[in-house]
């Protein structure tokens, strides 16, 4: 059987009677003269084939069926009644989702933060996480799963095909183990530390990093002997709390404490040539997301990380 359609107007006129308990003041109420009104309630009662009221000459009462439906009947005007509004403020993007990706190395300083400020600013966005290297994250744009990601890569390299905003940048530092003979250098020799074996993410997590490390080391003429490879950076490091290598790690990986593993930055490395430090190959993240998206709560978001600011500017 096909259900029946009840306008706005007649659940309006039925609480104005359910509140009056009079069809006289219910129509005063709604601006209406009181046989309109009457033949409202007689026709929803037929649409429902439920009575709703009990009529006398003298009173007028809600039936069980009548008083069970009130509290409903208030809600959904309430909703209704907030519709337009509801309407202009996801329009704006500040109702709405955004179902964001991200890299490890964000979450030990800036996205924390991000996510709790924006929630403050923006409290009806719900705001997804999922963590996930940038091959997966790429996986995932084209399955239409996610709206933005938070990527790793070398500056300047982000995936082509996605607007980007670069939020941060900084540079590599080593990772060694604090027992190790170079950890107790005052300068470490870099010739030295290019020949330690090398554990590193695997190339498709983030190609053009890996490929700058790479290069760090065909540029002193060697050819990295590596170890190990894991996705995750905590595991990087805890790999080299376990001796199986050293490791090229972004700076803010350095806020993952671990005992017996010590990070190096470059300052440290002893002069090359006429050079006062090593150079070594820097990193940056940047927000990405399709540049053919629709969704004004993604477009708020954007705004509001771009009100943040660059992180960690260096120059080599």
């Amino acid at each position: 059987m096909k259900e029946a359609w009840i306008d706005l107007r007649a659940w309006r006129q039925f609480l104005a009677v359910a509140e009056e308990l009079h069809f006289g003041r219910a129509a005063a109420r709604l601006h209406m003269t009181q046989p309109p009104v009457t033949q409202a309630i007689a026709q929803l009662e037929k649409t429902l084939s439920v009575r709703l009221f009990d009529r006398t000459r003298r009173r007028v009462a809600l039936t069980p069926a009548g008083e069970a439906l009130l509290p409903e009947v208030r809600e959904l005007l309430a909703r209704a009644q907030a519709l337009p509004v509801r309407a202009k403020a996801a329009a704006a993007g500040e109702v709405g989702r955004v179902r964001l990706a991200f890299v490890s190395t964000i979450g030990f300083e800036r996205l924390p933060a991000w996510v709790r400020e924006f929630r403050v600013s923006c409290p009806e966005v719900a705001l997804e996480l999922v963590e996930a290297t940038g091959d997966v994250q790429l996986e995932a744009f084209a399955r239409g799963e996610i709206d933005a990601g938070l990527m790793l890569h070398s500056p300047g390299f982000a995936p082509p095909g996605l607007e980007r905003l670069a939020v941060s940048e900084e540079p590599l530092v080593l990772a060694l183990p604090a027992k190790h003979p170079l950890a107790r250098m005052p300068k470490l020799p870099l010739a030295e530390v290019l020949a330690e074996p090398l554990v590193i993410f695997p190339r498709r997590i983030v190609p053009s990093l890996h490929d700058a490390i790479f290069g760090l080391y065909h540029a002193a003429g060697l050819a990295p002997r590596v170890a190990q490879e894991a996705i995750q950076m905590q595991t990087i490091v805890n790999l080299v709390w376990g001796g199986l290598g050293v490791a090229w790690v972004p700076e803010s990986v350095t806020q993952f404490r671990r005992a017996g593993v010590v990070y190096r930055a470059a300052t440290e490395f002893a002069p090359t040539g006429r050079r006062k430090t090593a150079v070594l190959p820097g990193c940056e993240t940047s927000l990405v997301w399709p540049g053919h998206t629709d969704n004004p709560a993604l477009a708020r978001f954007v705004r509001f990380v771009q009100e943040q600011g660059l992180s960690h500017p260096w120059a080599q």
